[in-house]
């Protein structure tokens, strides 16, 4: 259990890092392109997605490599083990979709339910940013 709780909270913690990252380097990066304003939005839409989907992509391999060894517990349903459905199970988790095709079972779990609160969050984060760079490139005279 403890193993468990290590792993769940590198990988939350890794998260939470690129997260930062991306979006400190949007920061910094984007008013530096040389294009109007408004498109900077745009490019900033992108850093963010693109935040996300490398998160999503770190719990897949978690879930990828954990279904392999049985000491984590088990993914069930429409899974059959692959990387492509440990990301299609890992996009459902962090969008908290959650179709329901795909359960977990075991130490697994509390990694499941701590990506769903991940994304919440950092999805949450990354509109905040979103609203705050479109009020600094936004106004009337920056378009």
């Amino acid at each position: 259990m403890w193993l468990a709780a290590l792993v769940n909270t590198v990988i939350v913690a890794l998260s939470v890092l690129i997260h930062y990252e991306f979006l400190y380097r949007a920061t910094t990066l984007v008013p530096k392109i040389k294009i109007k304003h408004r498109f900077r939005i745009v490019a900033v839409v992108f850093i963010a997605l693109i935040a996300h989907v490398v998160e999503i992509w770190l719990f897949a391999l978690s879930y990828f490599f954990m279904s392999k060894d049985h000491s984590w517990g088990e993914i069930k349903g429409n899974f059959d083990g692959s990387l492509l459905d440990s990301v299609y199970f890992s996009f459902t988790n962090f969008t908290t979709l959650g179709f329901g095709d795909i359960e977990p079972f075991g130490n697994i779990r509390f990694l499941v339910g701590m990506e769903a609160l991940v994304g919440f969050v950092l999805i949450t984060w990354s509109a905040s940013f979103l609203f705050y760079e479109m009020q600094r490139y936004w106004g009337d005279d920056n378009v």
